[in-house]
């Protein structure tokens, strides 16, 4: 298991489902980790489940779509622990269910906002946070809609797409640092949101039986591979795109 003892690891989007997945398997392998998310009483839910099973944590609200937010967040981080040496860019909204066509410019600017610009606020002031602490490793959480057309979400597979690309872009221009930049594309995942976006609908049925290994994902799997991307166990990894999906993109 890889060993986090003395470094700070920072999740966003870590209120619920995946990230609170990746900020409690972090601090688990010894970590202090700074849970971010726009509802902060979701993560001071995770900081408090963290707490109790033996790990160290701060809750901070954060709103990645706006730079004082993200700049205030990363900062408070520092100023707890200390340094910030591993960051998983997790949080994101979800897609509207429209053609493009339909869409509103008002509504493909909200999600681009978020998804991509929200990603790349987040770089921008967490990179030079680990460059002071002498490198470090950051982990984009894009989707299986980065790597290939979902139906009906022309905002989130454009921004998602974005997102693959920036952290090719951030791994090049930042390895001289010490700085690993890589992403985790996550197939349809099990988690309690999607249960209820989807109860009565037969869509999870539908995916499981295009999945060759007959299921979705557990937060916890795909959490495990984001870990894995942050750990000196994956220290010749950058730049790269970890499709976790069950080999439904296969």
């Amino acid at each position: 298991m890889s060993d986090f003892t003395d470094k700070v690891g920072l999740v966003t989007g870590a209120g619920s489902g995946i990230g609170r997945a990746i900020a409690s398997g972090l601090a688990r392998r010894g970590a202090a980790v700074a849970v971010l998310d726009v509802d902060e009483a979701a993560a001071h839910e995770t900081a408090e489940k963290i707490a109790g099973a033996g790990g160290r944590a701060i809750a901070v609200r954060a709103d990645i779509a706006d730079e004082n937010s993200v700049r205030s967040a990363i900062g408070r981080t520092v100023a707890e622990f200390g340094r910030l040496n591993v960051a998983v860019n997790n949080a994101a909204v979800s897609s509207s269910g429209r053609q493009l066509t339909e869409m509103r410019a008002q509504e493909w600017e909200g999600v681009l906002r978020v998804n991509l610009t929200g990603t790349f606020l987040c770089l921008k002031h967490e990179i030079p946070e680990l460059r002071r602490a002498g490198g470090g490793a950051i982990v984009n959480i894009a989707s299986g809609g980065g790597l290939h057309a979902i139906p009906l979400s022309p905002a989130y597979v454009a921004g998602k797409h974005g997102v693959v690309g920036l952290t090719k872009a951030a791994a090049v221009d930042y390895a001289a640092d010490g700085i690993r930049v890589n992403a985790v594309a996550p197939g349809m995942t099990r988690t309690a949101h999607l249960d209820r976006a989807t109860e009565g609908t037969g869509m999870i049925a539908q995916h499981q039986a295009l999945t060759p290994l007959g299921r979705l994902a557990t937060p916890d799997e795909i959490a495990d591979a984001a870990v894995w991307l942050c750990s000196d166990e994956s220290s010749y990894v950058t730049g790269t795109t970890l499709s976790v999906d069950g080999g439904r993109r296969a």
